[in-house]
């Protein structure tokens, strides 16, 4: 059986798609997070590393910003702000979700292989039309590393597109995010968190004579 790949062989095989616990220490200040010395051993083995080396970026998640409070959207929301005219990259100024429950939630300490670009396949596709094979990524997974890749990259992720997550909204909504530049040049800056409202019993129309 083929054994789990330490820290030297996945950043060999991953090249500039590697942000591990170095590479996070190097970007620390401007996230505002503590790299902790103490990480999990990556869960990828090597054959899958390869297979996935062009088109996804292998990156440890950390679980605390350096003021003591857990990293949440909610956190980095606070860290980053929502005016792109004081300081970039930030959020999408937007306060619908503020009340929501998956703003609170923690980002574990972790190794994520996430996809940078989205599927061609799936474009258009409500998410239940899209292939079962897919794990639809957390929102704050999401942000995370749009941050971290945006200050250690020095790139864009998701400039133009949404990318479905896997949480949803009280009312049972789907989020979607990223986003971070509006190509019609309407809206701000700021990378952005969305619903995407479900057609529902109190949803109907009224007739005018």
């Amino acid at each position: 059986m083929e054994r789990e790949t330490n820290l030297t062989e996945a950043k060999a095989i991953m090249g500039s798609n590697f942000i591990g616990p170095v590479e996070l220490t190097l970007i620390a200040d401007k996230m505002g997070i503590i790299v902790s010395d103490k990480y999990p051993n990556i869960p990828f083995r090597h054959r899958e590393l390869i297979d996935n080396q062009e088109e996804y970026i292998l990156i440890l998640g950390t679980s605390q910003m350096n003021d003591g409070k857990s990293l949440t959207l909610k956190s980095m929301r606070e860290r980053f702000g929502v005016n792109p005219e004081v300081t970039e990259p930030c959020f999408y100024n937007q306060d619908w979700y503020l009340n929501e429950k998956f703003i609170v939630k923690p980002l574990e300490t972790k190794w994520f292989l996430i996809r940078k670009n989205v599927i061609d396949e799936s474009r258009g596709k409500f998410p239940q039309n899209i292939s079962n094979n897919l794990t639809f990524p957390s929102a704050v997974i999401c942000a995370y590393l749009f941050f971290a890749n945006w200050f250690y990259s020095k790139k864009c992720l998701w400039e133009h597109d949404f990318v479905w997550c896997n949480d949803l909204d009280h009312n049972g909504d789907r989020i979607y995010v990223g986003k971070y530049n509006d190509i019609e040049g309407i809206n701000k800056k700021g990378f952005s968190i969305h619903r995407h409202l479900s057609i529902q019993s109190f949803y109907g129309a009224i007739d005018i004579k």
